[in-house]
């Protein structure tokens, strides 16, 4: 039986080495050349030691950037801010949790299956905090944005919580999904397959999660109606922009 071949990586590597150890052989065989050659010229003098002195620049620096341009700014302020506001003619979501639009930790672990561990590991990726809102549309359907934020002293939570959550969606199968223009790494899901549940109506599901910089993005719109890849994209462009 043929052995296995080698992965890429090793093969590639022996290669640098190869090519490197070329490199040596080439710069001594050079060098001892050059030394020949040097040995049987003249001395040359060397140039004076003095420099021409540079003259410092003057003027004021430059202006800092606006609060406009200047994404740190706008993102150190009020989280609440950059939430999508309540489109008129809809009501105030009945379901959402924390206090005037803040989500503690606590709160925020409540979401999942065991909010113990995850109040854990939130505090280990530096959980710094969270805003929330959301709103009814009719009769039928609910809309929730939540911006969570970490502190990413040690790691890029952020960008590992989004994926993580997308790897959990796209696992779990039964939704199509999309990628959500100028965000570089969201993605939108609209679930195939509404959930069931005696004496209650088809809930049908549409969500979307991204970040950008230290911010993530959660998105969902629950309705009894299908919910449409315009829906939920045009969403999730919009909230994006605001980031």
């Amino acid at each position: 039986m043929d052995a296995a071949p080698r992965p890429g990586p090793r093969r590639r590597r022996r290669t640098a080495v190869l090519i490197g150890g070329a490199a040596v052989l080439g710069l001594i065989a050079g060098g001892c050349a050059g030394y020949l050659v040097q040995a049987h010229r003249a001395p040359t003098k060397l140039p004076s030691l003095a420099q021409q002195v540079v003259a410092q620049a003057r003027g004021e620096g430059p202006e800092p950037l606006s609060a406009a341009r200047d994404r740190r700014v706008k993102t150190d302020g009020d989280l609440r801010k950059l939430l999508l506001e309540k489109p008129r003619g809809t009501r105030d979501a009945t379901h959402l949790m924390g206090e005037d639009g803040w989500l503690g930790l606590a709160d925020y672990a409540e979401f999942y299956d065991k909010p113990g561990e995850m109040f854990g590991e939130l505090v280990g990726d530096e959980f710094r905090r969270a805003a929330v809102t959301g709103w009814l549309v009719g009769r039928t359907q609910e809309v929730e944005i939540r911006l969570v934020q970490f502190r990413q002293e040690e790691t890029l939570a952020a960008a590992e919580n989004v994926k993580n959550t997308q790897y959990w969606v796209e696992d779990e199968g039964g939704a199509d999904s999309w990628a959500i223009p100028g965000s570089g790494n969201g993605r939108a899901y609209v679930h195939t397959r509404p959930e069931s549940k005696p004496g209650y109506p088809l809930v049908y599901t549409a969500e979307a999660h991204a970040w950008r910089g230290d911010i993530g993005l959660e998105m969902w719109i629950i309705d009894t109606k299908p919910i449409s890849k315009a829906r939920i994209m045009d969403l999730a462009e919009r909230q994006m922009e605001r980031l």
